[in-house]
């Protein structure tokens, strides 16, 4: 999470990494070889950048609190000076890899983000044109174990069609300052593609996921009617959904034949 002056801070949901443990832990999930460019979302005082360092050559590191620039300018000279880290001044969500000359596949995205935007950076970059090979992320506790649930859910689906979700290690609070109220989960996505989508309309695909989803209190079936209840009951039939299934219950490829079905 990108750290700001503390009159910001509850504002804006962001708290300092003080565990290097944490930070070790995430760095060695995220990077697997010495040349592969790790970007990095928010290094704030440079907690994760300094241990992202340790394990690769290039790291590009996305910061735009002005303040903390200028602190991470003096606290990396040296590593600014050979070229091993590039800091960027900007705001990630107006930040794209192909203008940071990132290649699909050949990077890696590890970051302590805000929780607020937790959900819109992992859209961001799954559904990237350039995506990522894997993204290591420090997350709200709740979010990740409901991101790895076999309870499915509109986040869920939407992570682990693009990739292989996996709770690293739990942070307890204790390990930021401030602390946050709530504690955190190292969260990995790994083997990120577009594979799941070569026989399925990405966008029709989670147009069927949104309306099984649209009403928590109805059956699955009741809440895919817009495509003819007959149809729907069929499908279920074809791909052993239970005519009482729920959307939680039905597993991402079950959703993909819906997605092909249900045109």
């Amino acid at each position: 999470m990108t750290p700001v002056r503390k009159r910001k801070g509850a504002r804006l949901g962001q708290h300092f990494l003080t565990a290097r443990w944490a930070a070790m832990k995430l760095a060695g999930t995220a990077v697997t070889s010495r040349g592969e460019i790790v970007l990095e979302i928010g290094p704030g005082k440079g907690a994760l950048t300094k241990e992202l360092l340790t394990f690769s050559d290039h790291v590009i590191a996305i910061e735009k609190d002005g303040i903390l620039i200028e602190k991470l300018r003096e606290t990396f000279k040296n590593e600014l000076s050979d070229g091993r880290l590039t800091l960027v001044p900007a705001d990630v969500r107006d930040v794209s890899p192909e203008k940071l000359g990132l290649v699909g596949g050949k990077y890696v995205l590890a970051a302590n983000i805000p929780y607020y935007i937790t959900g819109e950076i992992i859209r961001q970059f799954l559904t990237a044109a350039t995506q990522p090979r894997a993204m290591v992320l420090l997350v709200q506790k709740e979010v990740a174990q409901h991101i790895v649930s076999k309870k499915e859910s509109i986040l869920s689906l939407s992570v682990k069609v693009f990739g292989s979700p996996r709770i690293v290690a739990k942070v307890g609070k204790g390990s930021f300052s401030p602390p946050p109220s709530v504690d955190s989960a190292i969260l990995s996505i790994e083997n990120i593609s577009r594979d799941f989508f070569n026989d399925v309309d990405e966008k029709h695909f989670f147009e069927v996921v949104r309306a099984g989803f649209s009403s928590k209190r109805k059956l699955l079936a009741n809440n895919l009617s817009k495509f003819g209840k007959e149809n729907v009951l069929r499908t279920f039939e074809a791909c052993g959904i239970a005519e009482k299934a729920r959307a939680e219950n039905v597993s991402k490829d079950q959703w993909k034949i819906l997605a092909q079905w249900l045109a």
